[in-house]
Order: structure tokens, then sequence, then C-alpha cells
């Protein structure tokens, strides 16, 4: 679909909830976009958003608080709401919710990731779920001992039943199939891809030597002590190979220490977090982004990659398979093959230069408006089928 028809399509939707009286929406998610953790999930939410913002929907958005920020806020012309911890943000949310003291909605957007909100039991208004990817072996990454195993039954068996009948958008086919695995109706589930912000397009110079970047949170579940451990065997057959990381986390020491292990401290910068311009020049100078995760809903550092013509290399996951046209855009691999796989890409200017232009066919056909299109299409269909059933 042609950018003017997307675009056209999302102005004709979202005026046609307000028409039908969908005027205030509330947005449910455990994290915000401005909280130091934020990810991809945070950014999609953003994107639809700021999108129904502009069109002249009253957006609510509820997530937990955050060091440094105010409990309440604005953005892009909707409203944040941040209370209560990565916990208690769950219970204090639909208490608030029942007593209405978040102040009167017409339709609900839940983002499940990970914790439920377990909006199909108390919302008798209009919702769709946006569900990123499921956790399955994140959760011994991000929850302690005991509390792992808990997750997963959550996640797999407890939740799920109260969702099956409700409509869920996912970002991928990888996350579509997973989440029908676990029972979700396949009628019930629709998969629209992640876009890629114009900002991220060609341009600048390439590094004069071999540079591979990882973007991302410094957390157990991204794996950059395989990205890390991949550059240090790929570098014996690139001698002039750098890595740079960018993101900040809980794991910046240990990497760190790593890095300095391996005696790589000089050609391996842990960058932080950076602005978005310098993230752009940084994937602009890049040769290739690699991303050694194990699980993802989409690859975000991938695509963005991608939209600057640079390809990757990546390992063989679900949320990968969907964000990168594994042979054309990028490769992916077994954790084990990501090191030896970078060094054979880098190796050869032919394949090198073919993965670029695939990288940048790919990349041409994601945006924001299609991916917000996705969201809003199945929340209009949800609001028309209500008021069906109410005639």
């Amino acid at each position: 679909m042609a950018a003017d028809t997307i675009t056209d399509e999302l102005d004709a939707r979202v005026a046609d909830l307000i028409d039908r009286g969908i005027r205030r929406v509330h947005v449910l998610a455990w994290r915000d976009l401005d909280d130091r953790d934020a990810g991809g999930s945070e950014v999609h939410a953003d994107e639809f958003m700021r999108r129904w913002a502009e069109r002249g929907l009253d957006v609510l958005h509820r997530t937990s608080a955050a060091d440094g920020l105010p409990p309440t806020g604005d953005r892009h012309g909707y409203r944040v709401v941040r209370r209560g911890s990565r916990y208690s943000v769950f219970p204090r949310t639909i208490a608030a919710e029942l007593a209405g003291r978040m102040g009167r909605y017409d339709a609900l957007v839940e983002i499940w990731n990970g914790v439920p909100w377990f909006s199909p039991i108390w919302c008798r208004r209009p919702r769709i779920t946006v569900f990123h990817h499921v956790h399955g072996p994140m959760w011994d990454q991000v929850m302690p001992g005991p509390l792992a195993p808990a997750g997963r039954l959550l996640e797999a068996r407890l939740a799920p039943p109260f969702y099956r009948r409700g409509l869920t958008v996912t970002p991928s086919d990888a996350t579509r199939d997973e989440l029908i695995e676990l029972g979700f109706r396949p009628e019930r589930v629709v998969a629209h891809p992640n876009g890629v912000d114009p900002r991220f397009r060609p341009g600048g110079t390439r590094s004069d030597r071999p540079t591979i970047m990882a973007v991302g949170r410094l957390a157990p579940v991204k794996r950059f002590d395989r990205v890390v451990d991949a550059a240090v065997a790929a570098r014996r057959r690139i001698p002039d190979l750098e890595l740079d990381i960018v993101g900040g986390g809980p794991l910046r020491d240990e990497l760190r220490r790593r890095i300095d292990d391996a005696g790589a401290t000089g050609w391996i910068r842990l960058r932080g977090r950076v602005e978005h311009d310098e993230l752009v020049n940084l994937y602009r100078r890049a040769w290739l982004v690699i991303s050694g995760s194990i699980a993802e809903g989409w690859g975000l550092s991938l695509t963005e990659g991608a939209a600057c013509g640079t390809p990757c290399v990546a390992t063989d996951i679900g949320g990968h398979r969907s964000s990168v046209v594994d042979g054309s855009s990028g490769v992916l691999v077994a954790p084990g093959e990501l090191g030896d796989t970078v060094a054979a890409v880098l190796s050869d200017p032919d394949r090198l230069a073919d993965l670029r232009a695939g990288a940048l066919r790919w990349a041409a056909g994601l945006s924001w408006d299609a991916s917000a299109l996705g969201v809003t299409a199945a929340l209009h269909r949800e609001v028309v089928a209500a008021q069906q059933r109410r005639r």
C-alpha cells in the first residue's frame, strides 16, 4: 500500500472512531518511553499514540513510575501517568480504572509485556491487546529464582484463556504463531510489522575500518556477552575489526570486565545511551549490525540499521525471522556461529554489497504509519463489533 494511501486510511479510521463516540482511549503499559530501560515496545506504543493524538483522540497512557520522571506529564499530544513500581503498577492501575480515578474512557488498549493486566475480566468497553513477544526462556533472565516458573505459568497457562476471544495485535508472524500455540484463536491474532523512523536513512561515510555495532538494553536477555565473544572470534580473521555497543543497563560493568579480560578495550567501545542523531551516524558508519538476543518480538535495531543500508548478522529466533529477510537484508545463524558469520560476510565484498542493497529494499516497505494503521484497524474492528452486538 502506498504511503499516501496508508495515511488516508489512518485518517479515515480514526475519524470514524470519533464519529462512533470513541473519543478517549486509555493505553496501559508497564513502562514509559522516557524510562531509561525503555525499548522497542515503548517506541511502538508512542508511535501509534502520537498519531492518534494528532488526529483528535484523547489518549491517556498509564505506566509505572520511573527514576527522574514526574508522576504525570505530556508527550507528543497525549497524557502520561506514571505511578507504582514495575510490579505494583498492575493492581494500582486496575483499581484506579475500576474506581474511575483516571477518568472515563471509551476504549482500552492493553500492552501485555510479560505480566498481563487481565483487562478482559474488568473492562466492559471495546478493547484490544498488543502483545510483542512470548517471554518463554526470558523468564529465567528477568525474574529471580522461584519467580521465573511462576512467570512462565502465568504467561503460558493461566492468562491465555481470558484473552482468546479478544483481538490481539502483534508485530511479527513469529509471535502470532507462538500465541496460537498457546491456544489463541488464529482469526483473533493479527500481525502488523513495526515501522522504521524516516530519520534512519542512508548517508554519511562508512568507517574505513570494518566496524560492527550492537544496540539495546544491556540486560541478560539481549546476550551482549555473545556479541563480545563473537567479535573477539571474528577479529582473529579480521584483524582491524571494531565493535560499538550502544545502550545502558545493569550488565554494563559485567560487559566491561568481559571486554577487559579479552584484551579488547582498545577496539570494543561501550558507548552507553546516545542521542538520536549520533545513533543514526553510528548505523551509517557500521558495516554490520549484530544481535545475540535469545528472544525478541521484533528486532528494531536490525530494521533501523537496514534503513541506513547496514545489514545484520543475528541469532535465528522468532522475532528476528520477522524483522530480517534471511540472506537478503541480513543473515540469521545459531548463537555459536555469530563470530564466524561476521568474519565471512566482512571478508566477502560482493556478499556485503548484496546484503546492503537487500537491507535498503526491505526497510523501504516498513513505516510507522502502516504499523499504527494496523493497531487502529484492530481497535476499529472491535468498536464496530461491539456496537453491532448492542443493536
